[in-house]
């Protein structure tokens, strides 16, 4: 059985900046395992630009953001593999993977930093009545097919949801020659970013309908039309608002899933809200040694983000080993809830004494507010107070805590962050 200090599962934008991180904080022996052919993940089929705003201050494609880190991993010789899918992470941090040159194997690491990302909600979560015919694709799918393959998945198109991936691929479908006659969605706001909705959609004349879903798909061997209605506050289609619309193409953006299947298995407690695991402070899950960071943790808006968690993942797993798997908790540890309004946060406590002297906590908020308070309590006492002109759910929000201010509250038990009227 080899062995590596800190072996990271998945080769994507999270996986790489917190093997690069890892590589500064000290760490020699790391390994990326990477199921694709090539590392990068989703960023490389995402060829619009608005990737590194804030990483590296200019407008980037996804491509493009991807290789400045897959160029630092180059320059910094850390190891990755191919083509290899992991199989099992034991609670003693024994990592089964599996790949075509080399068989089953196993490597023994001091650190796992789990990187896996996410995926799309597939259509038979969602219900659809019809059949099943060809010319249904997730928008992660085509968006693959025509930035990758080469392929156009159709002429007339309507799309199912209003998440980024849906809203983006709205706009490459019709600068591709399409006609995208629709975006449906749901819930009575949408799932991607404002300026999403802004570039894709009113620049190029598609109709958004809110609170509506499709009812029915026809079609047997290929689809020919959908039927879309409005549906009522339990989301129920109301009789007489059907709509159909013919067409050769159906794209669901229907929101994503993190990969956390190797979690489950591994017994990493997991966040019911995010689907991801439940971390502390240095984002590490409840197994020791085991770190979680990026769309595997909770899906993430801007990779800018992803890249920014990651680094601190890599950090947290570079302290872990160089303390020979020693866990440094302090006797002070701090819940941290979401609630009225707030649908969670990351990370779920804190270990006071060990905390960096600013910390970021990233949360969701659960519906559209507008001109509302993000609010933050230590115990009962309110000790922030942040106006924003709008909340909604596709934009994540942040709140910033100092160190300091949670030690002077020796006594404090829980950090609430709610949404407040006034």
């Amino acid at each position: 059985m080899t062995s590596y200090d800190i072996v990271i599962v998945g080769g994507g934008p999270a996986g790489l900046a917190a093997a690069v991180s890892a590589r500064k904080a000290g760490i020699d022996k790391i390994l990326i395992l990477e199921r694709d052919k090539e590392l990068g993940g989703i960023l490389n089929q995402c060829i619009h630009n608005g990737f590194g705003l804030h990483t590296f201050k200019e407008e980037l494609t996804g491509p493009e953001y991807a290789s400045r880190y897959i160029d630092q991993v180059l320059e910094e010789k850390i190891e990755y593999r191919l083509n290899t899918m992991v199989m099992d992470i034991s609670n003693d941090r024994v990592v089964t993977a599996m790949s075509k040159e080399e068989g089953m194997y196993q490597i023994k690491a001091g650190a796992v930093i789990l990187a896996m990302g996410c995926r799309e909600r597939p259509r038979g979560a969602l219900n659809i009545p019809g059949y099943r015919p060809a010319g249904i694709f997730s928008a992660g799918t085509a968006q693959r097919l025509v930035n990758m393959e080469g392929y156009m998945p159709g002429r007339e198109v309507v799309i199912l949801g209003s998440g980024d991936i849906g809203l983006i691929m709205a706009r490459r479908m019709t600068l591709e020659g399409a006609k995208v006659k629709v975006v449906a969605e749901l819930l009575p706001y949408s799932g991607g970013l404002k300026r999403n909705i802004v570039q894709c959609l009113d620049d190029y004349g598609i109709p958004l309908k809110l609170s509506h879903t499709v009812v029915d798909i026809e079609g047997k061997e290929h689809i020919t039309a959908v039927t879309i209605a409005q549906v009522d506050s339990n989301n129920l289609p109301i009789p007489g608002t059907e709509e159909r619309y013919t067409c050769d193409t159906l794209l669901l953006s229907c929101g994503l899933i993190p990969e956390n299947e190797l979690s489950n298995k591994a017994g990493v407690e997991m966040n019911p809200i995010t689907s991801g695991p439940r971390v502390d402070d240095s984002l590490e899950t409840n197994i020791p040694g085991v770190f979680a960071c990026g769309n595997v943790l909770h899906v993430h808006d801007l990779v800018d983000y992803v890249s920014e968690e990651a680094a601190l993942a890599g950090a947290n797993a570079a302290k872990y080993v160089k303390n020979g798997g020693k866990e440094e908790k302090g006797s002070h540890i701090v819940e941290v809830k979401a609630t009225d309004g707030a649908r969670y946060t990351v990370p779920s406590t804190i270990d006071v004494d060990n905390m960096e002297d600013l910390l970021t906590v990233r949360f969701r908020v659960g519906y559209v507010f507008k001109d509302a308070f993000v609010s933050v309590y230590f115990d009962d006492e309110r000790v922030q107070h942040l106006k924003k002109r709008i909340l909604a759910p596709g934009e994540m929000e942040q709140v910033i805590l100092q160190k300091a201010k949670l030690l002077e509250a020796k006594d404090l038990k829980t950090i609430t962050i709610k949404i407040e009227a006034e």
